[in-house]
């Protein structure tokens, strides 16, 4: 199973996300938008597989309170993982690496008070987010069936 993750994560770069927030379904909808090359493979942190992809780098899989980001297999959460994502958008939203201006602690301080009270802020769902036709390129589950 470990080698299966590994080779996954090798292979693809990866954002795990909060499949019941409503800001991160969100947010994994914009990126459907602005990917696009699909450079991303979106995977709910609550599915099989992106329990597995938890565990495999000792994160919790019950207690989910950050985007995961996986680029060239390094692991990248908080502030710097929205920041890693938007530059990798292009213009106008590589802009935001003007983020890295500002120290990590108070970066990452700002994205855990959104992040802790996202739910009562946003909401929550039970409406998955549910990969189309349109959109499956998008999805990890897809890429590594097609593989």
């Amino acid at each position: 199973m470990k080698h299966h993750i590994a080779a996954m994560i090798q292979k693809h770069d990866i954002i795990l996300f909060d499949a019941v927030c409503v800001i991160c379904n969100g947010w994994a909808n914009f990126l459907i938008t602005h990917d696009q090359n699909s450079k991303f493979k979106l995977a709910s942190a609550q599915s099989a597989l992106g329990e597995q992809i938890l565990q495999y780098y000792g994160m919790s899989t019950t207690h989910y309170t950050t985007m995961v980001v996986i680029l060239n297999g390094q692991l990248y959460t908080e502030s710097t993982a929205l920041l890693k994502v938007m530059q990798h958008l292009g213009l106008p939203f590589s802009l935001m690496n003007a983020g890295y201006l500002i120290p990590r602690p108070i970066r990452d301080f700002l994205y855990r008070r959104v992040a802790l009270n996202r739910y009562r802020l946003f909401g929550q769902t039970h409406d998955c987010l549910i990969p189309s036709a349109e959109n499956k390129q998008h999805f990890l589950e897809h890429s590594i069936r097609e593989s």
